[in-house]
């Protein structure tokens, strides 16, 4: 028998550490002991309200105790968790129950109207958690083993659906046990925090799961993470690690926060998007903290490429995570040579079981012992990786997936616009954002469609520029040209 829950916390309590905190931040702190308390409670609680072994409840909620207790409380009972980005509208929210056929959805409070207009359009939802329902403590686990579904984690990846990936209870101890203990080095006494939320794969390791395993404490911001916000909580808390992503360290930068904003943090880690060396350069200058750059995914829950602490090489990924197999392979699936470009594959015991409901995308990504990343990259002869890009249309922008279909039939629903196009550029940090070409159907401004854009989407999505004209470079067979568009979108955020 093997469950998550008991891992992360009972065996802290075991070991002795049911006095240390486990939890701390705006919203309180719980040590490790009243962490289990309140976790066997809303188990119990949980329990009563109808949750049942593998049944669903999706988390709509802010960094905080109650995230972790809820996600805690449901691995326990054998039930799926699935966190959900807070960023979602209430028709996104209602996607994702319908398509999980969650029996329950938990939030925090400052949720409330958007879960209630998502619940009304889903049928199979059973009922609104506002707040976790404790009752007397339960401390028995559900018979989950090591293969059990223990989460589920939602991500738009290589297709720009929405598809959840299906995680194992044995999944949890992998990424502890090879990216966070043998890359970050956490133990106990470190102090978490990320700028990167929970309802991430990034987010989850960084603020639940790495700590928890390692009898460490986590640092829990419920607001969105802004840079002066994000400081004081690492100085009022005394942060030791410190996660976020390319584009959080390009906007602390720009915030011109003083040098001794992060006094205490020993390391930084960053993934999500591909950490330009310049950028990584100037913050390490300014600060004073070294960057551990890596690349994971949704699909195999944390990271499996990064940098190492005493091997840091500004502008690559590193090499390998102890425990995870790359391989670099071309078009015809044969695997290249060092120096050659080609598509990223990896293997490793944490890869999800699949895409639930999606069998088609998971013979597509799910190959076999191997999974395929999407993304371009090189290794050299020293054997460390370096991103060259996507493989495909997909775009991140601030280490968020983004479809580029999606951005499209949004400006497309704009009376001004015919055609839309949307590639990804790189702007002064050398960072990935959306840059819109569109064919115009009226008289528009590009002020006008941005604040368009904003209006329909969440605002990493929207495009930085909008570039109007009258025809799309195309193939031969009508196939409209975006490695041309990228060229002249590089140009316009320079």
């Amino acid at each position: 028998m093997f469950n998550a829950c008991e891992y992360l916390l009972d065996r802290q309590i075991s070991r002795g550490f049911g006095a240390e905190t486990a939890l701390t931040g705006v919203g309180g702190s719980l040590s490790y002991a009243q962490l289990h308390d309140r976790v066997c409670r809303v188990a119990a609680g949980l329990r009563a309200a109808g949750l049942g072994p593998e049944q669903r409840v999706v988390m709509f909620m802010s960094d905080s105790p109650e995230f972790v207790i809820v996600y805690l409380a449901a691995m326990r009972i054998g039930a799926i968790p699935v966190p959900v980005s807070t960023m979602s509208r209430a028709s996104e929210l209602a996607l994702l129950l319908r398509d999980s056929r969650a029996r329950l959805l938990a939030i925090t409070p400052e949720f409330a109207a958007v879960a209630a207009a998502a619940a009304a359009e889903a049928p199979e939802l059973t009922g609104i958690l506002s707040e976790p329902p404790a009752l007397d403590p339960d401390k028995s686990v559900y018979d989950t083993t090591e293969d059990s579904p223990a989460f589920w984690l939602y991500t738009s990846g290589t297709t720009g659906t929405p598809k959840a990936a299906m995680h194992r209870h044995g999944s949890v101890r992998v990424v502890c046990e090879t990216y966070g203990e043998q890359v970050l080095g956490i133990r106990p006494g470190d102090r978490c925090l990320s700028a990167a939320k929970a309802f991430f794969a990034y987010g989850l390791g960084n603020s639940v799961l790495f700590p928890l395993s390692a009898g460490a404490t986590s640092i829990l911001e419920p607001s969105p993470s802004k840079p002066d916000i994000i400081t004081t909580r690492a100085t009022e808390f005394g942060a030791t690690l410190f996660f976020a992503g390319p584009t959080f360290f390009a906007n602390m930068l720009r915030a011109d926060l003083p040098s001794s904003s992060l006094d205490g943090v020993r390391l930084a880690t960053s993934a999500g998007e591909r950490l330009p060396a310049p950028l990584q350069e100037r913050w390490t200058e300014r600060f004073g903290i070294d960057i551990l750059d890596g690349i994971g995914m949704t699909e195999m829950l944390h990271i499996f490429l990064s940098n190492r602490p005493d091997r840091i090489r500004p502008g690559t990924t590193g090499e390998a995570v102890p425990g995870y197999d790359l391989r670099i392979l071309d078009s015809d699936g044969v695997s290249v040579p060092d120096g050659t470009p080609g598509t990223l594959f990896v293997r490793g015991e944490s890869t999800a079981t699949g895409y639930w409901s999606r069998y088609a995308v998971s013979r597509q990504v799910f190959q076999g012992e191997w999974l395929r990343t999407g993304d371009t990259y090189v290794r050299d002869s020293a054997g460390s990786y370096t991103c060259l890009g996507r493989t495909d249309d997909m775009l991140k922008a601030s280490g968020i997936w983004v479809s580029p279909a999606e951005v499209e039939e949004r400006l497309l629903a704009h009376s001004a616009v015919s055609a839309a196009v949307v590639v990804s550029a790189l702007d002064g940090d050398d960072l990935e954002k959306p840059v819109a070409f569109v064919i115009s159907a009226a008289p528009a401004t590009e002020e006008e469609l941005i604040a368009f854009a904003r209006a329909g989407l969440p605002s990493f999505k929207c495009p930085r520029r909008v570039i109007f004209t009258d025809s799309f470079p195309s193939t031969a067979t009508g196939k409209i040209r975006r490695v041309d568009l990228r060229a002249l979108a590089a140009k316009a955020l320079i």
